[in-house]
């Protein structure tokens, strides 16, 4: 009877430990299990905010034009049919278009212009209708030099610079540039924090569910900041108190049943 007792104690405390570990590590383990899923998409486009740095380019088959509006960028009258395009950068003029506290642009020729809350399409689209008021058949090229992110916690702490012409990453992308989630990361507690016009948001993503998919937050944006908190396996074993109390109860334990075993 003792032995009996002895051993079920053994197995107790083993299983206790192990339950520290035991956790779901699948990512949208409840979408259905079938061949093919298909769902209606809302892509969420990433829109301009202060302090995001704009790239802007027009081109023109005229030399004079491109003066005016690249402040430096010139195309030889052949460029847009496929001539040789000539750069000749003045300082650090075409270095880009810093968005102001107000959510705007200062543009050669057009001036100040509402960008905020806009996308680079639409932004693009206002500028190529001004410049037709001077030159026919124009092309305007827009694009965010600053997108980028922070993930912390069990990813590879990194912050990630998206190159420009990716302006939809979305968390699965964010976290894959970062290295993925480690096997003592939290995947059904994801904390993504993000600022948008003063206002500083929190949301905690459960990527062993669907819904995420769903989320306005999964979708990354501008600075937006992604914590993937450890387990308790991972604090257990960075904890100096509980690892050596671990230690010590495994002592105990195995010291009692051979005791139980051989008196």
């Amino acid at each position: 009877m003792k032995i009996k007792l002895a051993l079920f104690l053994s197995l107790l405390f083993f299983a206790s430990c192990t339950s520290l570990r035991t956790r779901n590590i699948v990512y949208f383990s409840d979408l259905e299990q079938k061949p093919l899923i298909t769902e209606q998409v809302e892509m969420k486009r990433l829109t301009i905010k202060p302090g995001d740095l704009l790239t802007i380019e027009v081109l023109t088959p005229s030399v004079e034009t491109n003066m005016l509006f690249n402040r430096g960028v010139i195309m030889d009258e052949g460029g847009i049919g496929g001539g040789q395009m000539i750069r000749q950068q003045q300082g650090n003029q075409n270095e880009g278009y810093l968005v102001d506290t107000r959510g705007s642009i200062d543009f050669p020729v057009i001036g100040n212009m509402p960008v905020n809350n806009l996308t680079t399409e639409q932004v693009r689209d206002t500028i190529l209708l001004k410049v037709r008021e001077y030159v026919q058949d124009p092309i305007v090229k827009v694009r965010l030099q600053n997108f980028r992110f922070t993930m912390m916690g069990e990813t590879g702490p990194t912050v990630v610079e998206v190159p420009a012409d990716n302006e939809d990453v979305n968390l699965l992308e964010g976290l894959a540039m970062a290295g993925g989630i480690s096997i003592y990361g939290k995947m059904n507690n994801v904390l993504v924090i993000r600022e948008e016009e003063g206002v500083r948001t929190m949301a905690r993503l459960n990527l062993n569910s669907k819904e995420t998919l769903y989320s306005p937050y999964f979708y990354l944006q501008q600075n937006d900041i992604v914590y993937v908190e450890p387990d308790k396996a991972k604090v257990a074993g960075t904890s100096f108190i509980r690892r050596n109390w671990a230690f010590a109860a495994g002592i105990v334990s195995s010291a009692f049943v051979l005791y139980q075993l051989f008196k």
